[in-house]
């Protein structure tokens, strides 16, 4: 099978297009699916380099989100579910095929490129603004909010009462508006704190993906105030004890998406509601080829893209 391969970590330009893949085998618990499509997520990018957490060694076919049709079920999944278009994450998405874990049925009327982002981008803003326990008048800043995790997010603080600022470099920004966002800052200011309480003062939450972590903790409100890490798009960023002792004392938490499904599930658990409502609706990606991932990933990285990317095998 076509698949993209990982063959360094020196980024997105060491990812290869091969057409001899063996097609991967479901295990127990797994669904072999023919992939449709492809999320892209800046979680490929620092796969790319070798700086995700517990990430993959190369060489590895990448990706990990997809959608698509049942072929074949491991262990334990019912022959029922063959035929069943799905959307989930497992190794080894940017292919033809693709072993998923765990998928969830595509809603009915929707392609496969409609349903990417339901199991990555729109669970993390959900929870993301849940464990920071945003309320019905409070402001809320949402860096990045051009992106597809940021859209999703500032759809959600609407859609809970919160006044959203979001953040996006100038050509996006009639696009943050047209979201819902009640205001929009160029992110990459070189005083974005400023321009942030200039605007409003001090906020109640912000959604920090890991480039603007300095402005964020200097925007939040003395005690009452969070922050939630979602990323690390930026690179590594420092903060000490001393800093939340002296300087920002507010409240910094930590995100990971994967330890929330293992460890907490039911913070999800309004997805299906905020779909039904239609708060979140079918994602219409930006496609590439699958010969063209590296291009895709080079972009995402390079903050040139809006919304969601997917690659087509």
């Amino acid at each position: 099978m076509r698949a993209l391969v990982q063959a360094g970590l020196g980024g997105p330009q060491e990812m290869r297009l091969v057409t001899d893949a063996e097609v991967p085998v479901a295990g127990a618990g797994e669904v072999l699916v023919r992939v449709g499509a492809a999320g892209v997520n800046f979680a490929d990018v620092s796969k790319s380099y070798g700086v995700f957490g517990g990430g993959p060694q190369p060489p590895y076919v990448a990706g990990f989100e997809a959608a698509g049709e049942i072929l074949a079920v491991g262990a334990g999944v019912s022959e029922a579910r063959l035929g069943e278009f799905v959307v989930g994450v497992g190794d080894g998405a940017f292919a033809e095929y693709t072993v998923l874990a765990a998928p969830v049925p595509v809603p009915p009327g929707w392609s496969a490129q409609e349903a990417l982002g339901m199991v990555v981008n729109w669970p993390t803003a959900l929870a993301a603004l849940t464990i920071g326990r945003v309320a019905a008048g409070e402001t809320v800043v949402i860096h990045a909010a051009a992106g597809a995790t940021g859209q999703a997010a500032v759809k959600i603080a609407k859609h809970y009462g919160a006044t959203v600022i979001g953040t996006a470099s100038p050509g996006k920004h009639e696009v943050v508006l047209a979201l819902g966002a009640d205001h929009v800052l160029d992110s990459r200011s070189d005083d974005l704190a400023a321009d942030i309480l200039g605007m409003t003062g001090r906020v109640d939450l912000v959604l920090e993906s890991g480039g603007n972590l300095e402005a964020s903790l200097a925007v939040a409100k003395r005690v009452t105030g969070r922050v939630v890490v979602t990323g690390l798009a930026g690179g590594e960023a420092a903060i000490t004890n001393w800093d939340l002792v002296y300087k920002h004392q507010v409240h910094v938490i930590g995100f990971n998406l994967g330890v929330l499904i293992e460890t907490a599930p039911q913070i999800f658990g309004e997805l299906p509601a905020l779909i039904a409502a239609g708060v979140l609706s079918p994602t219409r990606p930006t496609t590439y080829d699958l010969a063209d991932g590296p291009k895709a990933l080079a972009e995402l990285e390079a903050r040139a893209t809006v919304g969601k990317l997917a690659l087509l095998p």
